[in-house]
């Protein structure tokens, strides 16, 4: 068997670094770990070179910032000067990674400060196991056109005993 391994980070690409540090320290609670940074391409550094290898010749630079989570789990948001906010950025039906998920019992206040510090609630809170269990969910998305879900408890509770049964 194939030991399980942790979840170490996620990268976000934002139109503004500095906005999404602040949405999501204000709306999350995540720590800076690294405050807003300009990274430039050089041959001289490891960042420059390994940024070489995963984005090729030519990037030119970024400015990055790291937060954690209550749990440890890294947070590294990426603004590039060539930055695209597509118009419709849920195209769930491709490959890739179309939401992260975060948990927070409070999940309707959690929601409402979502929205009021520019989300969208993409949807109503829903219940997994109406009228039998109090799991919750809702897809919501963040100022910067990120799609996420919030969960009232955590994904082994709410899965545990079989889903949608």
């Amino acid at each position: 068997m194939t030991y399980p391994r942790a979840f170490s980070h996620i990268g976000l690409s934002v139109s503004d670094v500095e906005q999404a540090v602040t949405f999501y320290r204000d709306v999350m609670g995540w720590y800076v770990v690294m405050p807003p940074s300009d990274i430039v391409e050089d041959n001289d550094t490891a960042i420059g070179i390994m940024c070489s290898d995963v984005f090729g010749k030519g990037w030119g630079s970024f400015r990055i910032a790291h937060m954690v989570t209550s749990d440890g789990i890294g947070i590294e948001i990426f603004q590039f000067p060539n930055h695209e906010k597509p118009d419709h950025n849920f195209q769930y039906w491709k490959s890739g990674v179309f939401h992260f998920c975060v948990q927070d019992p409070d999940i309707e206040g959690l929601v409402q400060k979502i929205v009021d510090h520019g989300g969208k609630q993409r949807m109503p809170i829903r219940e997994y196991y109406p009228n039998e269990k109090p799991y919750r969910m809702c897809y919501v998305e963040d100022p910067f056109g990120i799609i996420f879900e919030v969960y009232s408890h955590s994904y082994e509770v709410t899965y545990s005993s079989g889903a949608y049964q």
